[in-house]
């Protein structure tokens, strides 16, 4: 009897200080279900998400033909992973897929010559060209490699015997999804409900839009194919019944989750879910870009387990069409957050810093006004240039003016049992024709300055009090990034440090940065955190768990100095700030210290600030008889921080990605009266 064919398919996170990636491998479960059906007991495969198993696997036996994803956050690895396989046995078949990969042919050739030890690239939905693969590699006799790499195969690219790039037909993809089997009913992903990752689900695949900085911008996953409501619902049953109870999150893999009518019916299903389950309490998903009347209402549906997402990028229109975004609308988005208000929901926009056009006043301009239409959350990224993206290309790097360096991605790192340091790398942009470093930089720490003091209910009430006031909320974070060098000395401290490792986290090329970190004291420094950080979490960690009081009062100092400012100060506002800002204190009190249920402020208040932050009336109308208050946790909060925190670890890298883990909101402090 012919012996079963052996493959491994991998979708690698790494885990040295921590999960990098602590979603499921659905990518890969669906590829092994898409095989299971059409070969059966041909084939035997195994799954790995771990590095260190997939390593040992390798060690200990070889597969025939080794599968992996290539994603910006396991690309180098997948590489290692393919150079250990071939050094092993030169004619193992490997097989690369994922969207990081280059759009046109010459890079793409460029590519495939460069990277010699990857026989095969799967460049867009991988079951059919992966299984095309395993077809021709079953109808060899003996697994011949030349045979295999003879001729082209439809679904992916590879190179002939003489180096060449070699396809017919790259991109094929399955339009009605149900013809994948499920690899969660059929149990293909049962080993991963392990307590540590986080069930992931897709409901359809491709994107409409064409942004110019997204891989999936790309015209050839324009059409949006879809699993059906049934398959859904039994994959979402099967999950609910099976994950761990530490785990409380869901991932939603789709691109614009709730823009389409059916998406209310996938909330609907999710909702019962939760009410039978109690899971999901957490969903991570993107949120879609316009529809946003349907985005609503799913996420009203959901228990406030999921937050709208708002994509903005920039609000500058020449900005939006130089990034072919001039058919999504910005305005749109933004007419409905009295209705998002209203609904009690919340809302988070993402922008880009260094996109193509942006300059300084525009960005703080987007800034400015998204503070102004009561978003949540603003959150500033930096642009990363990716493979398989229009921005990545040699005609728009030019025409824009892009400077560039590398940097670690944030705990994307290990080092193997051959001893060799493997470090996953993004390149950014840190100045363009419109926009220079020095003004990068300060705009990265106005970013941070609101990824502190824009998030959760901790400063509600400051910002409500100022808008009260009439004064522009944007300009408290503006003022504490102008007046930073009157802040506590710890927090100047932060200040420069933050701008420090901004500067310092800047690299000339990867290589640089394998190199260099190959050492072995230099190696300790990723492991201490003293390099590789995320630097907007690690810093916005190390207020938060060591200098929160500092932060609360230098921000309150800065609007105080605002309504002096603004000749808003009299005698009965002095009054309802001191209430105000007791009330700030309270709220963000020592709130992820290990002794933070031992020690719980007490404040008098002569106004209602509970009542008055549920209302719209003016803080005066909410004059009461003395009251004291004291600020502390639920028995709920203390056991979701503690659970968060169990799962990240103790060190300032783990403390990192608390928020992750658990809805910000449930961070602080609550009133007691």
């Amino acid at each position: 009897m012919k012996r079963k064919l052996r493959i491994y398919l991998a979708d690698l996170t790494y885990n040295t200080v921590g999960l990098s990636t602590e979603v499921f491998p659905l990518n890969i479960g669906y590829i092994a279900s898409y095989c299971k059906q059409n070969f059966g007991e041909q084939v035997e495969i195994s799954l790995f998400k771990y590095i260190e198993k997939l390593e040992s696997a390798i060690e200990n036996e070889l597969p025939d033909i080794l599968g992996l994803s290539n994603y910006a956050w396991c690309h180098r690895i997948g590489l290692e992973m393919f150079k250990i396989a071939k050094e092993k046995n030169p004619k193992i078949i490997t097989v690369w897929g994922g969207p990081n990969f280059p759009r046109d042919i010459i890079s793409q050739e460029k590519f495939m010559k460069k990277h010699t030890d990857v026989d095969f690239y799967v460049p867009v939905d991988g079951e059919t060209g992966f299984s095309n693969i395993v077809e021709k590699c079953l109808k060899s006799e003996r697994l011949n490699f030349e045979n295999v790499m003879s001729s082209p195969i439809d679904g992916c690219l590879s190179r002939d015997k003489n180096n060449k790039l070699q396809y017919s037909n790259p991109v094929i993809r399955i339009k009605d999804l149900d013809e994948i089997q499920s690899p969660y009913t059929s149990g293909i992903l049962d080993e991963f409900f392990d307590g540590k990752l986080s069930p992931m689900i897709q409901t359809n695949r491709g994107c409409p839009f064409s942004c110019t900085f997204c891989t999936d911008g790309s015209e050839l996953v324009k059409q949006v194919n879809k699993f059906s409501i049934k398959r859904i619902e039994d994959d979402l049953e099967y999950i609910s019944k099976k994950v761990p109870k530490n785990i409380r999150s869901m991932t939603i893999s789709d691109l614009n989750f709730g823009m389409y009518a059916r998406d209310l019916e996938i909330c609907d299903v999710i909702a019962q879910f939760q009410k039978k389950y109690n899971y999901p309490k957490i969903i991570q998903t993107t949120t879609g870009k316009n529809q946003k009347e349907k985005i609503i209402k799913s996420v009203k549906q959901l228990n406030g387990a999921l937050r709208l997402m708002m994509s903005v990028q920039s609000m500058d229109e020449q900005v939006l069409d130089n990034i072919k975004r001039s058919n999504i609308s910005v305005d749109h988005m933004l007419d409905l957050a009295p209705e998002i208000e209203k609904e009690g929901l919340s809302t988070t926009a993402e922008v880009i810093l260094g996109l193509p056009g942006e300059t300084y006043e525009s960005h703080i301009k987007t800034l400015k006004d998204l503070v102004r239409a009561d978003i949540n959350y603003v959150r500033a990224y930096t642009l990363m240039l990716i493979d398989g993206s229009e921005m990545n290309t040699p005609e728009q790097r030019k025409k824009w003016g892009f400077k560039t360096k590398f940097r670690i991605l944030p705990k994307d790192f290990v080092r193997l049992k051959n001893n060799k340091t493997v470090i996953e790398t993004e390149e950014v942009v840190i100045a363009t024709n419109t926009l220079s470093f020095d003004e990068y930089v300060e705009l990265r720490l106005l970013a941070f300055i609101m990824f502190v003091t824009n998030i959760g209910l901790v400063y509600d009430p400051i910002s409500n009090f100022l808008k009260e006031k009439n004064i522009d909320v944007f300009d408290l974070f503006y003022e504490c990034l102008k007046q930073k060098d009157s802040a506590p000395s710890e927090i100047i401290e932060i200040f420069n440090k933050f701008k420090e490792s901004t500067t310092n986290e800047l690299w000339d090329s990867p290589e640089d940065i394998q190199n260099y970190f190959q050492n072995h004291e230099n190696y300790q420094k990723l492991l201490g955190g003293e390099e590789g950080i995320n630097v907007l979490q690690h810093y916005q960690a190390m207020v938060i768990f060591n200098n929160m009081e500092k932060w609360t009062e230098f921000t309150l100092k800065i609007a105080e100095s605002l309504l002096i400012k603004n000749n808003k100060f009299s005698k009965d506002v002095q009054n309802q700030f001191i209430d105000v800002a007791n009330y700030c204190r309270g709220l963000s009190f020592e709130p992820l210290t290990k002794n933070r249920k031992n020690k719980n402020p007490e404040f008098s208040f002569n106004y209602n600030i509970t009542e008055w932050l549920k209302s719209k009336e003016n803080l005066e109308k909410f004059k009461d008889s003395p009251q004291k208050v004291k600020f502390s946790f639920s028995e709920k909060q203390f056991k979701l921080v503690d659970d968060a925190l169990n799962l990240c670890g103790d060190t300032m890298v783990g403390k990192s990605r608390i928020f992750r883990w658990i809805q910000p909101d449930n961070i602080w402090r609550i009133p007691m009266f």
